[in-house]
């Protein structure tokens, strides 16, 4: 089992790594060009230490100092310095260039991904899970991509273009550093194994704690309301411990490659150094006979050599890190998508058929079953019974939503299934109890309904929901900027703000799902006696708990358990004295 498990991990991060490579593809030629200027400060970096090794020899050993010499190693070895400099930051440049090109290009993939998740995706998955691997994630992965550009090119290169020099210079030191510096890798990899695991888990643990904390900010008043503040910082506390756990092992097997890998490089360090200083005082005739120019040079080679091993098993370790939240983002990314359907619906009469629908949102527990519906165009229809009887899920079904189960929705003889989304979407205002505002002035929320509208427009459609007055009051009317959500606004005034939407779109169809849920009475009369009038010659569905707004309706239909049990009009219903008769005289015994 644990044999299965690793090998799944093993090839997990395999195919992350390839879909990161595909997106590091689209820029190719800027990570050539990187690699070319790699090239260049490796050659530069390389030659210092051979000018050194020059200007050292040009003093020990000779009778006299060869200051002609050393004037000139000294500009040589400052030039390259300069242009050290000068293609490090050119390369630094390009580097984030591509790190944040690919991050772009995989943030956009991944809203773009929401946008076409299934609401049973977003309904099923915490919302501050999904904004942490959009964000968190992909910002983990950031940095550990930019480390890769920065440390790995120019190691990887530095490795091969060292070992060369050295093995010019003498080729068994040469050749005894290239054979014992590659244990450093050996120790970077076996730490690089559990280090993914744990950063993986830490990234789930971080993205837990996300939508703990979300849900507490949004919620903040419920928790106050009902005294839940020590509960909720209980249940933060476990989060908290947990990620603190994951966190602290992560970083307890990453933080072992550096001191490790340091210590097999000193050691090498040392050997290079004790052979090199018998080698200068060995007879020339020697095998390993050497300069003390050359020890200088082979010395700072051998750290040259040995310094990319470091920089890349720490670049390894981060890129676990990386990994770990490319793969989760990329989880994201893969999620099945909603079908679609192919045709577009134009002019819309508005008659609508529910074919034996069966639906249920957990397989094992059906919801609405068998359910037969038909509504001509132009009828207004109520849709009333208890709570969770099954009436917002019609709305869903009706807006596609969720798709059923079983059986058909029918829009003038068109299967929904078969219709683009959007098109459907289009033909349909809605109005919900939970009311939607982004953060901008009234009047881009309005014109949602209807881009382009005039200012005459969205005037007019707030007169005839009721909200005109209250925007007038506004610090600055219709161009007054409005928070997230509306957070400055009243419920009340926020349900007008998307009624009014709806009166600027005059769509064919409407459904109101608790439209007037917060609004007073007396502006909810004003609001009926509205919405009388946009109804008219429209197919509307019509959601109220409040059984006296929807006596004029043409139909009614009176759900329970996923079942309708009556339907007629208001007098029928009351007349047959059954279910709806109940629950209509229910509301009046109360009041």
């Amino acid at each position: 089992m644990g044999k299965e498990k690793k090998i799944k991990t093993k090839g997990a991060k395999a195919s992350t790594i390839k879909k990161v490579l595909r997106y590091v593809g689209r820029y190719k030629w800027l990570v050539a060009l990187s690699t070319l200027l790699a090239l260049g400060v490796v050659g530069l970096t390389l030659l210092i230490p051979v000018l050194v090794g020059d200007a050292i020899d040009g003093i020990v050993g000779k009778g006299d100092v060869n200051f002609a010499l050393i004037k000139k190693i000294i500009i040589i070895v400052a030039t390259a310095v300069a242009g050290v400099s000068i293609l490090q930051w050119c390369m630094n440049v390009i580097n984030n260039k591509v790190t944040y090109s690919v991050t772009k290009d995989i943030r956009a993939r991944a809203i773009r991904k929401i946008t076409k998740l299934p609401l049973s995706y977003i309904d099923s998955h915490a919302h501050g899970e999904t904004v942490n691997k959009v964000i968190s994630d992909v910002e983990q992965f950031a940095d550990g991509l930019l480390l890769g550009f920065t440390q790995l090119f120019t190691g990887v290169v530095t490795i091969v273009a060292t070992f060369a020099f050295m093995i010019s210079i003498n080729w068994i030191i040469g050749l005894a550093v290239a054979l014992l510096t590659p244990l450093s890798l050996f120790i970077a990899k076996f730490i690089a194994k559990n280090s993914y695991k744990m950063f993986h888990l830490q990234s789930e643990s971080r993205a837990n704690q996300t939508a703990f904390v979300e849900e507490m900010i949004s919620n903040e008043k419920v928790v106050k309301a009902f005294s839940h503040e020590d509960e909720a910082l209980d249940d933060f506390k476990r989060t908290n411990d947990i990620l603190y756990k994951h966190s602290l092992k992560a970083v307890f097997f990453s933080s072992l490659t550096n001191p490790t890998t340091r210590f097999v490089n000193s050691v090498i360090y040392a050997i290079v150094a004790l052979v090199g200083a018998f080698a200068c005082i060995s007879a020339d005739g020697a095998i390993v006979a050497l300069t003390v120019g050359q020890l200088v040079t082979l010395l700072a080679y051998t750290n040259q050599y040995t310094k990319p091993f470091n920089e890349i098993s720490e670049v390894v370790t981060e890129f676990q890190n990386a990994l770990a939240c490319a793969s989760r983002v990329f989880e994201l990314i893969e999620e099945e998508s909603e079908d679609d359907g192919t045709k577009e619906i134009e002019a819309v009469e508005g008659n609508v058929e529910l074919k034996d629908i069966d639906f249920s949102y957990v397989k094992s527990k059906p919801l609405i079953e068998n359910l037969n519906v038909s509504v001509k165009a132009g009828q207004r229809v109520a849709i009333v019974g208890p709570t969770g009887c099954g009436k917002t899920t019609l709305i869903n079904l009706l807006m596609r939503f969720y798709d059923v189960n079983g059986g058909s929705v029918e829009v003038d003889g068109n299967n929904v299934k078969d219709l683009k989304r959007h098109s459907l979407r289009k033909k349909n205002g809605m109005v919900l109890q939970e009311t939607w505002l982004k953060h901008g002035t009234v009047k881009e929320n309005i014109s949602m309904g209807k881009p382009g509208a005039t200012d005459e427009e969205i005037i007019e459609a707030a007169k005839a929901a009721h909200s005109h007055g209250f925007i007038m009051q506004m610090p600055d009317g219709y161009d007054t900027v409005i928070g997230e959500d509306g957070l400055t606004l009243s419920q009340g005034q926020k349900q007008l703000l998307c009624i009014t939407r709806v009166m600027l779109a005059l769509p064919p169809m409407l459904i109101l799902d608790e439209a007037t849920s917060s609004i007073d009475t007396r502006t909810e009369m004003l609001i009926q006696s509205a919405f009388q009038k946009l109804t008219q010659n429209k197919t509307s569905f019509i959601v109220a708990h409040r059984l006296s707004t929807i006596k004029s309706a043409d139909k009614i239909l009176v759900m329970k358990n996923g079942t309708i049990v009556e339907q007629g009009t208001h007098d029928s219903l009351i007349a047959e004295g059954g279910f709806y008769a109940a629950l209509y005289n229910s509301q009046f015994a109360k009041v």
